[in-house]
């Protein structure tokens, strides 16, 4: 069954995203430098979820059969149930460098879901991160707008 591996982030200097990540709780799952195209292949993700049923969700939607009983051969050959990694992408060339931080012009890109926000609220406030929209109440949980160095702009959020 196909799922989602990676999503791509474009980053100017891969140490510096690793140290902001990193300052945020998010993991290096690889970092691999692949001499052939002189650029390193790092991927990260945020740490596990604690939240109820979260891994026995997929689980219970493949057959027993297919499920994977074992690590995976390679860090990023991610079981589904772990979710994609982001993969931070150096530019190869001009235009892709003028995204860096537009990714998907001005909107909110990427998702973070907690189950607690008030925790990660405080944890990323207190390394640094810009908010552009404060914590609000909608139908469907807490949510909170910040940017990452570069100006992408995520969600926190904590669904009901």
């Amino acid at each position: 069954m196909p799922y989602l591996a990676h999503i791509s982030l474009l980053v100017r200097d891969y140490d510096e995203a690793i140290a902001f990540y990193s300052r945020l709780g998010f993991e290096v799952v690889e970092d691999t430098f692949i001499p052939e195209q002189q650029k390193r292949w790092v991927t990260i993700r945020p740490p596990p979820s604690p939240l109820p049923n979260s891994s026995s969700a997929m689980q219970q939607i493949e057959p027993p059969n297919k499920r994977m009983e074992q690590e995976p051969s390679s860090k990023s050959a991610l079981a589904p149930s772990q979710g994609a990694t982001i993969l931070l992408a150096r530019p190869s060339n001009i235009e892709q460098e003028a995204f860096i931080g537009n990714q998907i012009g001005g909107r909110v890109f990427l998702f973070l879901a907690t189950d607690d926000f008030e925790r990660d609220f405080k944890r990323f406030s207190d390394a640094g991160v810009e908010w552009v929209r404060p914590p609000k109440i909608e139908a469907y949980g807490k949510v909170a707008v910040w940017k990452d160095l570069y100006g992408n702009l995520w969600d926190l959020i904590q669904y009901h």
